[in-house]
Protein backbone atom coordinates (compact mmCIF):
# COMPACT_ATOMS: atom_id res chain seq x y z
CA UNK A 1 0.00 0.00 0.00
CA UNK A 2 1.46 3.71 -1.05
CA UNK A 3 0.82 6.42 1.26
CA UNK A 4 0.98 9.97 0.88
CA UNK A 5 0.91 11.23 4.41
CA UNK A 6 3.35 8.21 5.47
CA UNK A 7 6.58 7.48 3.81
CA UNK A 8 8.32 4.58 5.64
CA UNK A 9 11.12 4.92 2.91
CA UNK A 10 12.14 8.13 3.35
CA UNK A 11 12.25 7.54 7.01
CA UNK A 12 14.54 5.00 6.59
CA UNK A 13 16.87 6.90 4.30
CA UNK A 14 16.48 9.79 7.24
CA UNK A 15 17.85 7.03 10.15
CA UNK A 16 20.33 5.56 7.74
CA UNK A 17 21.68 9.79 6.85
CA UNK A 18 21.92 9.82 10.75
CA UNK A 19 23.98 6.87 11.85
CA UNK A 20 26.24 8.05 8.91
CA UNK A 21 26.57 11.36 10.31
CA UNK A 22 27.16 10.30 13.41
CA UNK A 23 30.11 8.13 12.70
CA UNK A 24 31.11 11.07 10.34
CA UNK A 25 31.37 13.25 13.07
CA UNK A 26 33.25 10.90 15.44
CA UNK A 27 35.85 10.25 12.14
CA UNK A 28 36.19 13.53 12.07
CA UNK A 29 37.13 14.45 15.69
CA UNK A 30 39.95 11.46 16.05
CA UNK A 31 41.14 13.05 13.02
CA UNK A 32 41.12 16.56 14.15
CA UNK A 33 42.47 15.51 18.33
CA UNK A 34 44.58 11.99 17.13
CA UNK A 35 42.71 10.09 19.77
CA UNK A 36 39.70 7.88 19.87
CA UNK A 37 39.29 8.62 23.24
CA UNK A 38 39.30 12.39 23.87
CA UNK A 39 36.85 12.91 26.69
CA UNK A 40 35.00 10.94 29.32
CA UNK A 41 31.80 10.94 26.62
CA UNK A 42 33.73 8.72 24.21
CA UNK A 43 34.66 5.58 26.67
CA UNK A 44 34.76 6.46 30.54
CA UNK A 45 36.54 3.61 31.90
CA UNK A 46 39.15 4.14 29.26
CA UNK A 47 39.37 7.94 29.66
CA UNK A 48 40.20 7.52 33.54
CA UNK A 49 42.41 5.18 33.22
CA UNK A 50 43.99 7.23 31.17
CA UNK A 51 44.25 10.12 32.80
CA UNK A 52 45.24 8.24 35.95
CA UNK A 53 48.66 7.24 33.89
CA UNK A 54 49.33 11.03 32.83
CA UNK A 55 49.24 12.49 35.95
CA UNK A 56 52.47 9.27 36.88
CA UNK A 57 54.07 10.64 33.40
CA UNK A 58 53.37 14.06 35.34
CA UNK A 59 55.37 12.70 38.54
CA UNK A 60 58.08 10.71 36.78
CA UNK A 61 58.91 14.05 35.63
CA UNK A 62 59.24 15.90 38.93
CA UNK A 63 61.48 12.36 40.15
CA UNK A 64 63.80 12.85 37.26
CA UNK A 65 64.78 16.01 38.14
CA UNK A 66 64.48 15.19 41.86
CA UNK A 67 66.99 12.74 40.62
CA UNK A 68 69.17 14.59 38.43
CA UNK A 69 69.27 16.96 41.38
CA UNK A 70 70.35 14.51 44.04
CA UNK A 71 73.15 12.87 41.42
CA UNK A 72 75.08 16.25 41.24
CA UNK A 73 74.91 16.45 44.83
CA UNK A 74 76.16 13.24 45.31
CA UNK A 75 78.81 13.78 42.46
CA UNK A 76 80.34 17.17 44.02
CA UNK A 77 80.76 14.83 47.49
CA UNK A 78 82.60 12.04 45.41
CA UNK A 79 85.07 14.00 43.99
CA UNK A 80 85.85 15.78 47.04
CA UNK A 81 86.60 12.62 48.80
CA UNK A 82 88.43 11.41 45.89
CA UNK A 83 90.25 14.86 45.97
CA UNK A 84 91.16 14.59 49.31
CA UNK A 85 92.25 11.13 49.02
CA UNK A 86 94.56 12.26 46.22
CA UNK A 87 96.12 15.09 48.91
CA UNK A 88 96.52 12.55 51.33
CA UNK A 89 98.60 10.63 49.47
CA UNK A 90 101.02 13.79 48.73
CA UNK A 91 100.39 14.33 52.57
CA UNK A 92 101.90 10.56 53.35
CA UNK A 93 104.59 11.24 50.31
CA UNK A 94 105.52 14.44 52.13
CA UNK A 95 105.80 12.40 55.80
CA UNK A 96 107.77 9.74 54.72
CA UNK A 97 110.00 11.90 53.59
CA UNK A 98 110.23 13.66 56.89
CA UNK A 99 111.59 10.53 58.62
CA UNK A 100 114.87 11.04 57.33
CA UNK A 101 117.09 12.64 59.92
CA UNK A 102 119.06 15.09 57.28
CA UNK A 103 116.12 17.27 55.65
CA UNK A 104 114.60 20.49 56.57
CA UNK A 105 111.88 19.24 58.30
CA UNK A 106 110.18 22.78 58.49
CA UNK A 107 110.07 23.06 54.83
CA UNK A 108 108.22 19.89 55.00
CA UNK A 109 106.14 20.96 57.68
CA UNK A 110 105.06 23.74 55.46
CA UNK A 111 104.04 21.87 52.83
CA UNK A 112 102.45 19.87 54.90
CA UNK A 113 100.57 22.52 56.28
CA UNK A 114 99.69 23.81 52.47
CA UNK A 115 98.02 20.35 52.13
CA UNK A 116 95.71 20.71 55.54
CA UNK A 117 94.76 23.72 54.16
CA UNK A 118 93.78 22.57 50.81
CA UNK A 119 91.51 19.88 52.23
CA UNK A 120 89.81 21.96 54.48
CA UNK A 121 89.32 24.18 51.05
CA UNK A 122 87.63 21.50 49.35
CA UNK A 123 85.70 19.74 51.58
CA UNK A 124 84.29 23.47 52.34
CA UNK A 125 83.33 24.42 49.17
CA UNK A 126 82.18 20.93 48.38
CA UNK A 127 78.51 21.97 47.99
CA UNK A 128 75.84 21.77 45.29
CA UNK A 129 72.59 23.63 45.75
CA UNK A 130 73.35 24.73 49.49
CA UNK A 131 73.94 20.95 50.27
CA UNK A 132 77.34 19.46 51.43
CA UNK A 133 77.46 15.89 52.11
CA UNK A 134 81.12 16.07 53.28
CA UNK A 135 81.53 19.12 56.15
CA UNK A 136 79.59 17.56 59.16
CA UNK A 137 76.61 19.88 58.78
CA UNK A 138 74.54 17.11 57.54
CA UNK A 139 74.44 13.49 58.61
CA UNK A 140 72.02 12.64 55.15
CA UNK A 141 69.61 13.35 52.75
CA UNK A 142 66.66 11.71 50.52
CA UNK A 143 66.63 11.63 46.72
CA UNK A 144 63.08 11.06 45.65
CA UNK A 145 63.34 7.72 43.70
CA UNK A 146 59.88 7.00 42.92
CA UNK A 147 55.96 6.21 43.03
CA UNK A 148 54.58 3.60 44.09
CA UNK A 149 50.94 3.19 43.56
CA UNK A 150 48.40 0.18 44.79
CA UNK A 151 45.44 -0.73 45.54
CA UNK A 152 45.68 1.94 48.92
CA UNK A 153 47.16 4.77 46.80
CA UNK A 154 50.22 6.26 46.23
CA UNK A 155 53.30 6.13 48.25
CA UNK A 156 56.45 7.89 47.60
CA UNK A 157 59.90 5.69 48.14
CA UNK A 158 63.32 7.62 48.19
CA UNK A 159 66.76 6.84 48.25
CA UNK A 160 69.04 7.64 51.45
CA UNK A 161 72.44 9.30 51.27
CA UNK A 162 74.79 8.81 53.80
CA UNK A 163 76.73 11.90 54.32
CA UNK A 164 80.63 11.13 55.01
CA UNK A 165 82.54 14.04 57.14
CA UNK A 166 85.69 14.73 56.00
CA UNK A 167 86.50 18.28 57.63
CA UNK A 168 88.80 18.93 59.70
CA UNK A 169 87.21 20.23 62.74
CA UNK A 170 83.49 21.17 63.84
CA UNK A 171 81.16 23.06 66.02
CA UNK A 172 81.62 22.84 69.88
CA UNK A 173 80.04 24.71 72.31
CA UNK A 174 82.34 25.98 74.19
CA UNK A 175 80.14 27.94 76.55
CA UNK A 176 82.34 31.36 78.04
CA UNK A 177 83.85 32.04 74.06
CA UNK A 178 82.37 35.59 74.50
CA UNK A 179 82.78 38.98 72.50
CA UNK A 180 80.97 42.06 73.40
CA UNK A 181 81.08 45.60 72.10
CA UNK A 182 80.45 46.99 75.28
CA UNK A 183 76.41 47.27 73.96
CA UNK A 184 75.39 43.69 73.42
CA UNK A 185 77.06 40.14 74.35
CA UNK A 186 77.43 36.97 72.07
CA UNK A 187 77.96 34.10 74.89
CA UNK A 188 78.52 30.91 72.84
CA UNK A 189 81.29 28.73 70.52
CA UNK A 190 80.73 31.79 68.36
CA UNK A 191 80.05 35.41 68.35
CA UNK A 192 80.12 38.77 66.14
CA UNK A 193 79.66 42.25 66.79
CA UNK A 194 81.03 46.00 65.32
CA UNK A 195 82.75 48.49 66.23
CA UNK A 196 82.64 52.22 65.27
CA UNK A 197 84.87 54.00 63.75
CA UNK A 198 87.67 56.01 65.71
CA UNK A 199 85.95 58.63 67.46
CA UNK A 200 82.36 56.53 67.34
CA UNK A 201 80.54 55.67 71.01
CA UNK A 202 81.52 52.04 71.19
CA UNK A 203 84.93 52.33 69.04
CA UNK A 204 85.78 49.53 71.31
CA UNK A 205 85.21 45.97 72.34
CA UNK A 206 86.04 42.92 74.50
CA UNK A 207 86.78 39.21 73.68
CA UNK A 208 86.82 37.14 76.24
CA UNK A 209 88.41 32.87 76.11
CA UNK A 210 87.41 31.07 78.93
CA UNK A 211 88.72 27.93 80.51
CA UNK A 212 86.96 24.76 79.16
CA UNK A 213 88.52 21.47 78.72
CA UNK A 214 90.63 22.05 75.46
CA UNK A 215 92.10 19.20 73.11
CA UNK A 216 95.54 19.67 71.06
CA UNK A 217 94.31 21.18 67.65
CA UNK A 218 91.29 22.75 69.34
CA UNK A 219 91.57 26.38 67.29
CA UNK A 220 90.24 29.69 68.03
CA UNK A 221 89.68 32.00 64.83
CA UNK A 222 88.90 35.49 65.07
CA UNK A 223 87.83 37.70 61.75
CA UNK A 224 88.42 41.00 61.88
CA UNK A 225 86.84 42.89 58.65
CA UNK A 226 88.61 41.22 55.96
CA UNK A 227 91.38 39.83 58.07
CA UNK A 228 91.60 36.56 59.69
CA UNK A 229 93.64 35.44 62.36
CA UNK A 230 93.59 32.18 64.51
CA UNK A 231 95.56 30.07 66.66
CA UNK A 232 95.65 26.34 67.78
CA UNK A 233 95.70 24.51 70.89
CA UNK A 234 99.12 22.31 71.53
CA UNK A 235 99.95 19.95 73.97
CA UNK A 236 101.85 22.53 76.11
CA UNK A 237 98.88 24.43 76.31
CA UNK A 238 96.51 21.52 77.37
CA UNK A 239 98.90 21.42 80.14
CA UNK A 240 98.33 24.58 81.12
CA UNK A 241 95.80 25.70 84.04
CA UNK A 242 95.38 29.02 82.27
CA UNK A 243 95.41 28.31 78.17
CA UNK A 244 93.15 31.09 78.01
CA UNK A 245 96.31 33.64 78.88
CA UNK A 246 98.26 31.85 76.20
CA UNK A 247 95.38 31.52 73.66
CA UNK A 248 94.58 35.46 73.71
CA UNK A 249 98.21 36.70 74.13
CA UNK A 250 98.80 34.49 70.90
CA UNK A 251 95.87 36.16 69.31
CA UNK A 252 97.10 39.31 70.55
CA UNK A 253 99.86 38.50 68.46
CA UNK A 254 98.57 37.84 65.56
CA UNK A 255 96.29 40.85 64.89
CA UNK A 256 99.01 43.04 65.55
CA UNK A 257 101.00 41.66 62.99
CA UNK A 258 98.23 42.32 60.56
CA UNK A 259 97.85 46.03 58.72
CA UNK A 260 94.51 47.02 60.67
CA UNK A 261 94.49 50.10 62.31
CA UNK A 262 93.49 48.57 65.87
CA UNK A 263 95.04 48.46 69.49
CA UNK A 264 94.70 45.50 71.34
CA UNK A 265 95.53 45.45 74.94
CA UNK A 266 95.21 42.03 76.97
CA UNK A 267 93.78 42.58 80.16
CA UNK A 268 95.70 41.06 82.71
CA UNK A 269 93.32 42.04 86.03
CA UNK A 270 91.01 39.34 84.01
CA UNK A 271 92.65 35.76 82.72
CA UNK A 272 91.77 35.21 78.85
CA UNK A 273 90.71 38.84 78.55
CA UNK A 274 91.83 41.49 75.43
CA UNK A 275 90.04 45.21 74.32
CA UNK A 276 90.02 45.89 71.21
CA UNK A 277 89.93 49.38 70.00
CA UNK A 278 88.92 50.34 66.51
CA UNK A 279 91.47 53.34 65.30
CA UNK A 280 90.42 53.40 62.00
CA UNK A 281 87.67 55.08 60.31
CA UNK A 282 85.28 53.23 58.99
CA UNK A 283 83.71 50.57 61.50
CA UNK A 284 85.01 46.96 62.01
CA UNK A 285 82.84 43.83 62.07
CA UNK A 286 84.67 40.90 64.49
CA UNK A 287 83.37 37.78 64.87
CA UNK A 288 84.90 35.04 66.60
CA UNK A 289 84.62 30.97 65.95
CA UNK A 290 86.04 28.12 67.91
CA UNK A 291 86.91 24.60 65.90
CA UNK A 292 86.78 21.70 67.46
CA UNK A 293 89.75 19.45 66.13
CA UNK A 294 88.24 15.98 66.98
CA UNK A 295 84.80 16.45 65.89
CA UNK A 296 85.33 16.36 62.12
CA UNK A 297 86.32 12.39 60.36
CA UNK A 298 90.01 13.94 59.52
CA UNK A 299 90.18 16.03 62.60
CA UNK A 300 93.45 14.43 63.31
CA UNK A 301 94.89 16.15 60.50
CA UNK A 302 95.02 19.07 63.20
CA UNK A 303 97.78 17.02 65.10
CA UNK A 304 99.94 16.13 62.39
CA UNK A 305 103.41 18.05 62.30
CA UNK A 306 106.48 16.78 61.23
CA UNK A 307 108.74 19.44 63.04
CA UNK A 308 110.21 17.52 65.57
CA UNK A 309 111.27 13.49 65.10
CA UNK A 310 108.18 12.84 67.63
CA UNK A 311 105.79 14.62 65.33
CA UNK A 312 106.78 13.11 61.72
CA UNK A 313 107.06 9.30 63.79
CA UNK A 314 103.12 10.01 65.26
CA UNK A 315 102.07 11.71 61.31
CA UNK A 316 103.41 8.40 59.88
CA UNK A 317 100.84 5.84 61.93
CA UNK A 318 97.98 8.83 61.86
CA UNK A 319 97.71 9.33 57.97
CA UNK A 320 96.49 6.02 57.52
CA UNK A 321 93.71 6.29 59.12
CA UNK A 322 92.99 9.67 57.22
CA UNK A 323 93.48 7.82 54.17
CA UNK A 324 91.13 4.85 54.65
CA UNK A 325 88.56 7.49 56.14
CA UNK A 326 88.86 9.42 52.59
CA UNK A 327 88.95 6.55 49.75
CA UNK A 328 85.47 5.11 52.54
CA UNK A 329 84.26 8.13 51.95
CA UNK A 330 84.74 8.02 48.24
CA UNK A 331 83.48 4.20 47.82
CA UNK A 332 80.26 5.31 49.69
CA UNK A 333 79.38 8.51 47.23
CA UNK A 334 80.50 5.96 44.23
CA UNK A 335 78.30 3.73 45.16
CA UNK A 336 74.91 5.59 45.89
CA UNK A 337 76.09 7.95 42.79
CA UNK A 338 75.66 4.21 40.66
CA UNK A 339 71.84 3.54 42.14
CA UNK A 340 71.30 6.92 41.63
CA UNK A 341 71.86 7.06 38.00
CA UNK A 342 70.78 3.38 37.20
CA UNK A 343 67.05 4.41 39.26
CA UNK A 344 67.45 7.74 36.80
CA UNK A 345 67.43 5.50 33.66
CA UNK A 346 64.59 3.46 34.93
CA UNK A 347 62.92 5.82 35.24
CA UNK A 348 62.97 7.51 32.07
CA UNK A 349 62.14 4.13 30.75
CA UNK A 350 59.37 4.27 33.16
CA UNK A 351 58.26 7.48 31.97
CA UNK A 352 58.38 6.13 28.24
CA UNK A 353 56.52 3.02 28.93
CA UNK A 354 53.61 5.00 30.40
CA UNK A 355 53.40 7.14 27.60
CA UNK A 356 52.79 4.43 25.11
CA UNK A 357 50.22 2.64 26.95
CA UNK A 358 48.36 5.68 27.38
CA UNK A 359 48.69 5.97 23.30
CA UNK A 360 48.02 2.22 22.85
CA UNK A 361 44.17 3.26 24.57
CA UNK A 362 43.32 6.42 23.57
CA UNK A 363 45.06 7.35 20.30
CA UNK A 364 43.69 7.09 17.05
CA UNK A 365 44.42 4.61 14.84
CA UNK A 366 44.59 6.67 11.59
CA UNK A 367 45.18 4.23 8.92
CA UNK A 368 41.74 2.67 10.18
CA UNK A 369 40.48 5.99 9.95
CA UNK A 370 41.02 7.13 7.11
CA UNK A 371 39.21 4.18 5.77
CA UNK A 372 36.40 4.86 7.74
CA UNK A 373 36.23 8.10 6.39
CA UNK A 374 36.36 7.01 2.48
CA UNK A 375 33.95 4.32 3.65
CA UNK A 376 31.71 6.38 5.22
CA UNK A 377 31.90 9.42 2.60
CA UNK A 378 30.43 6.60 0.14
CA UNK A 379 27.53 5.88 2.44
CA UNK A 380 26.40 9.59 2.97
CA UNK A 381 26.26 9.70 -0.83
CA UNK A 382 24.33 6.51 -1.36
CA UNK A 383 22.69 8.06 1.79
CA UNK A 384 21.74 11.21 0.31
CA UNK A 385 20.50 9.54 -3.11
CA UNK A 386 18.24 7.20 -1.32
CA UNK A 387 16.29 9.65 0.62
CA UNK A 388 16.12 11.58 -2.92
CA UNK A 389 14.74 8.43 -4.91
CA UNK A 390 12.01 8.31 -1.38
CA UNK A 391 11.20 11.78 -1.39
CA UNK A 392 10.38 11.45 -5.08
CA UNK A 393 7.86 8.22 -4.55
CA UNK A 394 4.24 10.40 -4.02
CA UNK A 395 5.21 12.13 -6.63
CA UNK A 396 4.59 8.92 -8.67
CA UNK A 397 1.37 8.37 -7.50
CA UNK A 398 -0.35 11.72 -9.01
CA UNK A 399 -0.45 9.55 -12.50
CA UNK A 400 -3.09 7.47 -10.72
CA UNK A 401 -5.67 10.50 -10.62
CA UNK A 402 -4.47 11.87 -14.50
Amino acid sequence: MSSILTNNGAMVALQTMRSINKNMASVQSEISTGKSVSSAKDNAAVWAISKVMESDVNGLKAISDSLSLGESTVAVAREAAETTTELLNQMKAKIVAAQEDNVDRAKIDADVTALKEQIGAVVGAAQFNGLNLVDGSTASTSVLASLDRSGTGVSASSITVNAQNLSTGGYTAKASFTGTDGVAADSADAFGFSLDGNGGTDDNGTIVIANPTYATGDKITLQLGEDSVSYTVTDEDVASTTPQDVIAVNLKNAIEATDLQVTVDYNSANAGTLVVTNDGADSLQVSGQFTNANSGGLGALAAIDVSTDSGAAAALGNIEGLIDTAINAAASFGSIEGRIETQSEFISNLGDSLKSGIGAMVDADMEETSARLQALQVQQQLGVQALSIANQAPQTLLSLFR
